[in-house]
């Protein structure tokens, strides 16, 4: 989850039935306004009123077979919506159709170890650290045609957009990052905290024994509805909410890439020798460039640095906004409207 210490079958296809485009609601309360897709105003729509994307599409990208949504115009400019561990591409379920409103074209894939996303060799490692990541989602925009997108997510998808747009800014337009600055490498992860700081990431702990990889296979499902309640815990989210997003959990390749992720944090796991030069730039803390909106929730209960932290990591235009309301980890699908503005906003910094 986020850092500042640095610090998931039911078939799938039952979820994927329905329709989209037409068939979701595209609520909003404010005017579009961007120098690149259309200026349109929107009807504010309850959030959690759609309730699928509708058919997905796969591609293969790089070492994936990758699942991802995709709503709005094929000309638009393109929006990359990523999500976060143990999240899915629900998360941004109330974002996808105001921003394809709004005229753009927006793609929600499925990360690695997620949803319908596949790994295409058995022999591939089932690696999780950040710098693969990263460049999975390049792959996909290679695969795609895309050149330039904006990048926006929340904790592992937003560590992967800081990443992006720190290393490859000439394919990032702008950048929406919830929890701000979240490039650490394992040096970093050795860092001894205080025994407050610590308790919040004892997942990682657990993940870092066998009996911890073993709970979290058996317990998959408990395990992540237990931190959707501790990282959002004003978020009153119901069992269809969580279920929706919990069939992506049964990914065959889930538990190995979440546990890989955080003992490669600790310095327990090793990645793979093909992103190490990438880990070395990554280990630099270094600044990011491109146009850049951090928000943070007013109730985010998951391990989070103080905005004023990293404020100068963002050497670019750059703005914060504190979402009030009760807002948790999940941002976006806690406060869509709040995280589709922001993604329009940057498109005109």
């Amino acid at each position: 989850m986020c850092q500042e210490i640095d610090r998931h079958r039911r078939q799938f296809f039952g979820i994927a039935a329905g329709t989209l485009a037409a068939g979701l609601a595209v609520p909003s309360s404010a005017n579009a306004q961007s120098g690149n897709a259309t200026s349109v105003k929107v009807a504010a729509t309850k959030p959690g009123s759609n309730t699928s994307f509708g058919p997905l599409k796969q591609v293969d990208a790089g070492l994936l077979n990758v699942g991802y949504a995709e709503v709005g115009p094929s000309k638009g400019p393109v929006v990359l919506l990523l999500h976060g561990w143990p999240y899915d591409i629900h998360s941004f379920i109330d974002v996808a159709p105001r921003l394809a409103q709004a005229g753009y074209r927006v793609i929600v894939p499925y990360l690695r170890g997620y949803g319908t996303t596949r790994f295409l060799s058995d022999e591939t490692m089932r690696n999780g650290q950040p710098a693969a990541l990263a460049v999975d989602i390049i792959a996909l925009m290679d695969s795609l045609g895309i050149e330039k997108a904006i990048l926006a997510g929340f904790d592992w998808g937003a560590r992967t957009a800081n990443i992006m747009a720190a290393l490859w800014p000439d394919r990032c337009k702008a950048m929406i990052s919830v929890s701000g600055y979240l490039i650490a490498g394992q040096e970093a992860g050795k860092t001894a905290l205080p025994p407050k700081a610590e308790l919040q990431w004892w997942y990682q702990f657990y993940f870092a024994t066998e009996r911890g990889r073993v709970g979290y296979d058996k317990y998959r499902h408990d395990f992540a509805r237990l931190i959707w309640q501790i990282a959002s815990p004003q978020w009153n989210f119901d069992d269809a909410t969580f279920d929706r997003s919990a069939v992506a959990f049964g990914n065959p390749d889930h538990v190995a890439v979440v546990v890989n992720n955080y003992r490669w944090r600790l310095g327990l796991a090793d990645g793979e020798r093909q992103y190490d030069d990438l880990d070395k730039r990554l280990a630099t803390s270094p600044n990011i460039t491109v146009p850049t909106i951090t928000l943070e929730g007013d109730a985010n209960g998951a391990p989070h640095p103080e905005a004023s932290s990293y404020a100068k990591k963002f050497s670019g235009r750059y703005e914060h906004r504190l979402i009030s309301g009760g807002i948790g980890h999940n941002l976006p699908q806690e406060a869509p409207a709040a995280f589709a503005k922001a993604v329009i906003d940057s498109d005109a910094m």
